[in-house]
């Protein structure tokens, strides 16, 4: 008896799909505990027993996450760092990759080379030279100042996926344009940034996610002003509020959790295709 050869082939895979599913359960495990820890009455999360599901699923703990002190604060001044930094790192991204995309001029290897090197470099080094300065210009304990932090530590990795994806659009398209009549920036405008949408989805996501969870700067170059903190900061004094309130901790985390959440589900189509095109292109 012979086995046939997609039975073949799926036993091939058999190894692959172990360790892939290995590493879904590890990594998903933790979020899972934290959301039904959030759902289960103060009783069933100090029991012995852990059990896998809520026996009684409870919304007090995410009730008292919404009413603690400088929740909404807190909220709003997450949510106007983090777009406020992406918008920027869009908006100088997307002029640096045309200009190393599309144009020729002197230093473009040398400017690359400067990108590259600075999204590897690890930002956390930078941390007391950011201190420094921000405590030099007077902008300690301002959003403005964190908005630029979070805007300088996207803004190379929007430059070099959004110059992959432009390399991925032919240049003839924009040549057409100008050929019937369109200003380069009309040209741009009509041809090109409607093509760009994908990897304008997939930057802004992965800089939404890095601004919104970023916890060291926005500790250190927050200090006196406490209605200028962000959630992650507040997050982390949370259980000191409520003591060993595990289940108002796990709801606030939740929270926390639900807007990039909701944002890659929506979009989860397009960013695929805007990371896969940055990636390997150009």
């Amino acid at each position: 008896m012979t086995t046939s050869a997609p039975a073949v082939r799926a036993l091939r895979r058999l190894p692959l799909t172990l360790a892939a599913l290995a590493v879904l359960v590890t990594s998903a495990f933790p979020v899972y505990w934290m959301v039904i820890t959030a759902f289960k009455p103060t009783a069933e999360i100090q029991s012995e027993t852990p059990g896998f599901l809520p026996l009684h699923p409870t919304l007090d703990h995410f009730a008292t996450a919404v009413r603690a002190p400088g929740f909404g604060s807190y909220w709003r001044n997450s949510l106007l760092v983090t777009l406020g930094a992406v918008l920027l790192a869009l908006v100088v991204a997307l002029l640096s990759a045309f200009a190393v995309g599309r144009m020729r001029w002197r230093g473009r290897r040398a400017f690359l080379l400067l990108v590259f090197t600075a999204q590897m470099a690890p930002w956390e080094a930078l941390l007391i030279p950011m201190y420094v300065i921000a405590r030099d210009t007077d902008m300690l304990d301002s959003l403005t100042m964190l908005t630029l932090v979070y805007f300088m530590t996207t803004l190379p990795f929007t430059i070099v996926t959004l110059r992959g994806f432009l390399a991925s659009i032919p240049a003839e398209l924009e040549e057409a344009a100008l050929v019937d009549g369109c200003t380069r920036t009309s040209a741009f405008r009509r041809i090109t940034l409607p093509l760009l949408a994908p990897g304008l989805l997939s930057t802004s996501l992965f800089g939404f996610i890095t601004a919104w969870n970023e916890f060291a700067f926005a500790n250190t170059l927050i200090i006196k002003n406490q209605d200028a903190r962000t959630l992650p900061v507040w997050l982390s004094s949370f259980a000191n509020v409520f003591g060993t309130d595990w289940g108002a901790t796990m709801a606030a985390a939740s929270l926390f959790m639900l807007p990039v959440l909701l944002v890659f589900l929506f979009l989860q189509n397009k960013v695929t295709t805007g990371m896969t095109a940055g990636a390997v292109k150009g």
